[in-house]
């Protein structure tokens, strides 16, 4: 995983609540277990509809997602924010997501950010009238920036702390490879190993 700072770009504004993870990616493409890949089919179903948001050409290369209350409910599959980060996104804005997919998330560095309601309707706004509007999220300091928009959010020490340093679950792990390294030489023989 990539350190996170500051990610500043434009964004997608699906103006949608209660979208479920079968939503952003259907059980069909769940068959790989590979990370990337996913990105083409994300949110597949309504990909079909010309007028769907992700079909606009003004949204081309966005790095942000703002999207309603309640994203990524349903089932816990780890292949949703696998979709919206190869897809290309480095953030969404909500203001609320499931707790299972904001976890998926945080393993993998896609920043789930909450922030009040009222604010990210003035980011889809603002995003729905000019598609050019560039939003910050700045991760050491904690706050989402744009036009008329300054507000901070919140995340735990301990997420934060592992984010900024690029630490997933096995990075975590390798902090203490010399401890394991010193345990692993002195276990009996006898035991079995690996």
């Amino acid at each position: 995983m990539r350190p996170i700072g500051v990610i500043e770009g434009t964004a997608v504004p699906l103006d949608r609540s209660d979208v479920d993870t079968d939503q952003i990616i259907p059980a069909q493409y769940l068959k790989r277990i590979e990370r990337s890949g996913f990105g083409p089919f994300l949110f597949d179903e309504w990909r079909k509809d010309p007028g769907f948001v992700l079909n606009d050409p003004r949204y081309e290369g966005a790095s942000i997602l703002i999207a309603g209350a309640n994203f990524g409910g349903g089932s816990s599959r780890e292949h949703a924010p696998w979709a919206l980060e190869d897809y290309g996104f480095e953030a969404v804005v909500a203001p609320s997501f499931a707790d299972i997919f904001r976890n998926n998330c945080f393993k993998i560095g896609l920043l789930p950010i909450e922030l009040p309601s009222e604010s990210v309707r003035t980011l889809m706004d603002a995003v729905l009238d000019d598609p050019a509007t560039r939003i910050v999220v700045d991760l050491p300091d904690r706050v989402v920036r744009a036009p008329g928009l300054d507000e901070s959010f919140e995340m735990d020490e301990f997420t934060h702390r592992r984010l900024l340093e690029g630490l997933d679950d096995i990075g975590l792990s390798l902090r203490n490879e010399a401890k394991i390294s010193a345990f692993e030489a002195t276990r009996p023989g006898w035991l079995p190993s690996a």
